[in-house]
């Protein structure tokens, strides 16, 4: 456990601190603290950043609600950067999309395709509409139209499985994730919230036996 003082602030008093999810290891964001942040977060336990182009702190989700639980701060061998790993309660970027960093520059989808990435991608058809996406359509018809579908698809697992086919009830079981997941979305439900209960349900409580 090193000192903060001896971590190297730039000469304008701040400190890249890249934020990974914790439960992932997904690369979330790239923002800055400063001494005062920092010293908010780990009081706080929640991310505070240092807002450089409004010059003031900022603490995430304190508007939008999508809080970052700080689990870990690490720094670098150069004690020139921070690592933060987080338990979020929402989406990370401000577009809606779960991690900053969505834009392809080179190498073509070098992250595995995930839950998060479906999410990611979900959220952003929900907030940039766009003309002719089948997402865009299901957040338009709005809720009923979205468990009707999950209801269909349901049925489409029920039917899949008990034909004994394993390539056909592949298929619909990841057309029921696809749905369930927009309807999480329309809700306000997270990946993390689902990953959350399920972990309470296998997690000993103290004195108890799994």
């Amino acid at each position: 456990m090193i000192d903060i003082n001896e971590l190297k602030f730039d000469e304008k008093g701040l400190i890249p601190a890249i934020v990974a999810d914790a439960r992932t290891g997904a690369v979330l964001t790239l923002a800055y603290m400063n001494a005062e942040s920092l010293r908010i977060s780990m009081t706080e336990g929640r991310t505070c950043f240092w807002s450089r182009s409004r010059k003031e702190l900022w603490r995430k989700g304190e508007t939008s609600g999508n809080v970052q639980h700080i689990v870990s701060i690490r720094t670098d061998c150069y004690k020139a950067s921070l690592l933060v790993t987080v338990e979020k309660d929402g989406p990370a970027c401000h577009t809606g999309a779960d991690s900053c960093f969505f834009e392809e520059v080179f190498g073509g989808c070098a992250e595995p395709f995930t839950l998060e990435t479906l999410y990611g991608i979900i959220q952003d058809r929900k907030i940039n509409k766009k003309p002719g996406s089948y997402t865009t359509y299901l957040f338009d018809k709005g809720i009923d139209k979205i468990l009707k579908k999950v209801g269909e698809e349901s049925t489409e697992v029920v039917i899949a499985g008990k034909s004994g086919e394993k390539a056909d009830t592949v298929y619909e079981i990841s057309d029921l994730v696809y749905h369930v997941m927009v309807l999480m979305s329309q809700m306000g439900i997270t990946p993390g919230d689902i990953m959350k209960e399920l972990e309470s349900r296998h997690t000993p409580k103290p004195g108890q036996e799994e």
